[in-house]
């Protein structure tokens, strides 16, 4: 059996070392290229403190592609760049795996458009964690029962989204759970945004500090009674056996594909 090649874009930022290093230790994975406008020229073996691997940064994804032939892209960038990286990958014959969060509506709208026309597929999730996405499925079955909840979720002080794409996800799939529009009563605010932002008429709390990686609580209050069904990735770690899950499974579905749970069999 050949063995996934794999380009990572964003490959100098932390999610990207810890893709690459997910991606080295694989058996049945070859990371054949590395993508950032940082640490340019430099040997990726060096970026994440190994033994020189003859692999270094590049900063022009064209011509990765070109000398490399990757099967699939793993892109965790930041939205605009991350919307360019996926419509390069598609228009030359590459399958893009998309952790990055907050592409604009009507740029997914046109990647999916392209793939839609051109009978090309892609893999989007809002969060890699498998722990993290049973959660979210648990939440959805949750939500039959107890319409009433809030989401909470606290990421690094880099993180440029609020809210974040789990959190969103979480809305929407808790909205589906429930079958029935409702808003949320918030009440007076003494201090603007206090109870947070509204999505599919949720309440979502963003925390922006040090220290945290990726955490998420969805908080659910009946008759006499609350559920907490939390969520914490303590390192980036925790991302990578479903990255590697998505590179492996996504390019054998058709189309685009969003969520990791459509590739657990949930």
């Amino acid at each position: 059996m050949e063995k996934f090649r794999v380009l990572v874009t964003g490959a100098a930022g932390k999610m990207g070392q810890a893709v690459m290093r997910g991606v080295l230790d694989d058996p049945d994975c070859l990371l054949v290229s590395a993508v950032d406008v940082r640490l340019t020229g430099t040997d990726v073996g060096t970026v994440l403190g190994r033994e020189p691997l003859g692999i270094k940064i590049e900063n022009d994804l064209q011509q990765a592609i070109q000398r490399s032939v990757p099967d699939v892209m793993v892109d965790f960038t930041v939205p605009d760049v991350a919307q360019f990286n996926v419509k390069t990958a598609l228009q030359m014959g590459v399958y893009p795996v998309v952790g990055t969060t907050g592409i604009p509506e009507e740029q997914m709208e046109e990647i999916f458009s392209l793939c839609e026309s051109e009978n090309l597929g892609a893999f989007f999730a809002p969060n890699f964690a498998i722990g993290a996405v049973l959660m979210m499925q648990y939440a959805k079955n949750a939500a039959r029962f107890f319409p009433n909840v809030e989401i909470v979720e606290l990421h690094h002080d880099q993180k440029k989204d609020s809210p974040s794409g789990t959190a969103l996800r979480t809305a929407e799939l808790i909205s589906q759970g429930r079958g029935v529009s409702r808003k949320e009563k918030k009440g007076f605010e003494k201090v603007a945004g206090a109870r947070g932002g509204e999505y599919e008429g949720i309440n979502i709390h963003s925390i922006r500090l040090p220290g945290f990686v990726a955490h998420q609580e969805v908080i659910f209050g009946g008759l006499g009674q609350t559920l907490a069904i939390r969520h914490d990735s303590i390192s980036r770690e925790s991302f990578i056996p479903g990255v590697l899950l998505a590179v492996k499974e996504a390019p054998q579905r058709e189309g685009v594909v969003v969520g990791l749970e459509n590739l657990m069999g949930l």
